[in-house]
């Protein structure tokens, strides 16, 4: 029983890892061939709130990018990803 239980909760780890890992790779992660992608996409926007928004994030990415956070700098580029979607 204690060994079930034992599996049963390395299972559950590692489905709940599962889906945070796939995002992170499915959006490539912060670096920086992801930010001039992304700003590229941005100064194709036409001029609105999303891209100033986008605009926004993108910089916000690359602050945090150069001050070493990386998860914060994840989320503004997926930010600034989703508002090039909505163009």
């Amino acid at each position: 029983m204690t060994k079930l239980l034992g599996v049963i909760a390395i299972a559950a780890v590692a489905f709940a890892a599962a889906p945070a890992e796939a995002a992170k790779h499915a959006t490539g992660g912060c670096s920086s061939a992801n930010l001039e992608k992304t700003e590229t996409a941005i100064e194709n926007m036409a001029d609105g709130d999303s891209k100033f928004v986008a605009q926004k994030e993108i910089a916000a990415a690359q602050d945090a990018l150069l001050n070493g956070k990386m998860g914060a700098c994840g989320a503004h580029l997926n930010k600034a990803m989703q508002a090039t979607a909505g163009k």
